[in-house]
């Protein structure tokens, strides 16, 4: 099998899909791997380190989608690498469709296999390649609120641990998954008063239990969002639906009445936001004001720690993709289940339940199976 690696092109996206590490194993393995040339230098990886492991360096994304069966590489595609791509071509990588019917029509019209990383799914409904980053975004989303919490970057001038005789600050987390816990991991650790919301007891329960009842854990119902939201130096939205837009759990209305100069991140954002005035920015303008309320929305937060995300990433990747190569795309999709349930568009076809109700199509139930 032919794996092309693509350099990414969204505004300071630094990650690269494949390690040198990972080609070597490819190569080992009897594949073949194509590098865009530069597509790992900012994450610390030289392509003569891909060279040395075996791998091929490209001049063009052209190229490398020209001479591959898989393409794989970290965010969504652009239009002209959709253009570039031929029908029953796979690609491996983060999709997040069910906001973009632009992008899922291109995908659809070109008749690629579109297996998103978000919607890799083990039986036991954790996504095994979306855990990583979801850590990484849950620890910088704090970080990067207290931050602007900085009287000179606009914000409240609130230092979340405080000192002694001085309130600490307030971080309000919307949601206790992988993103929520690793934020309130976070903001516990620089000192701050935390309260977050859910609406599983469990996972609450469990938080509680970990912090020995040190934070607040409310069940998110109207009167103890609007609470927790306006009580706070910063609000993180994690709330994440797989395949599927975020809910929008804090209104326009509710922002309005936030503390001037408190924050808003979040990570939601790439699947529209839970919070109504969000909408996507870069890491180059990665904030704007509304209501007198920070709001800071760039959806591909973890590139702007691209050693880390990328050594995180691929690790839960390169098992998926040595599948696809090992037993060829639509056999791997028929004999691994969790590969299976990553598949967002399938040759023309609608596969991911939150993307054909966003787009307003059938949902096609696994076309691959019907193959010899």
């Amino acid at each position: 099998m032919r794996v092309g690696v693509l350099r990414e092109t969204k505004d300071r996206e630094l990650r690269v899909a494949l390690l040198p590490a990972g080609a070597r194993t490819l190569v080992a393995a009897g594949h073949e791997v194509l590098l865009e040339s530069g597509a790992g230098d900012a994450s610390g990886f030289a392509d003569e380190q891909y060279e040395a492991a075996g791998a091929s360096i490209a001049k063009s994304p052209e190229e490398v989608i020209g001479a591959s069966e898989v393409v794989t590489k970290v965010k969504e595609p652009t239009p002209s690498e959709i253009a570039a791509m031929r029908p029953g071509q796979t690609l491996f990588d983060f999709l997040h469709l069910a906001p973009e019917p632009a992008l899922t029509r291109a995908i659809l019209e070109r008749g690629i296999v579109a297996i998103g990383y978000e919607t890799v799914q083990l039986d036991d409904g954790s996504l095994p390649l979306l855990v990583p980053m979801s850590e990484v975004a849950g620890r910088l989303a704090v970080q990067i609120g207290a931050h602007y919490l900085q009287g000179d970057q606009g914000g409240r001038g609130v230092l979340l641990g405080g000192v002694p005789g001085v309130p600490r600050g307030r971080v309000t987390v919307i949601g206790a998954g992988i993103v929520g816990t690793a934020a309130v991991r976070m903001a516990v650790g620089l000192g701050a008063e935390v309260s977050v919301l859910d609406i599983d007891q469990r996972r609450l329960s469990h938080l509680y239990d970990i912090y020995h009842g040190g934070i607040s854990t409310l069940y998110s119902n109207v009167v103890n969002l609007e609470q927790a939201v306006l009580e706070a130096d910063i609000v993180i939205g994690a709330v994440l639906v797989p395949g599927a837009r975020a809910p929008v759990l804090v209104k326009r209305g509710l922002v309005s009445q936030m503390k001037r100069g408190s924050v808003i991140v979040d990570v939601a954002v790439d699947q529209g936001g839970c919070v109504e005035t969000i909408r996507p920015t870069s890491h180059t303008k990665p904030i704007y004001t509304v209501d007198g309320v920070i709001h800071y929305g760039v959806p591909n937060m973890p590139g702007a720690v691209p050693r880390t995300s990328t050594l995180a990433l691929n690790n839960a990747t390169l098992p998926y993709l040595m599948e696809l190569c090992q037993r060829g795309v639509d056999a791997a999709l028929r004999a691994n289940p969790a590969l299976a349930r990553g598949v967002n568009c399938y040759r023309g076809q609608v596969t991911q339940k939150g993307v054909a109700e966003a787009l307003g199509v059938a949902r096609a139930d696994a076309p691959w199976s019907k193959g010899p």
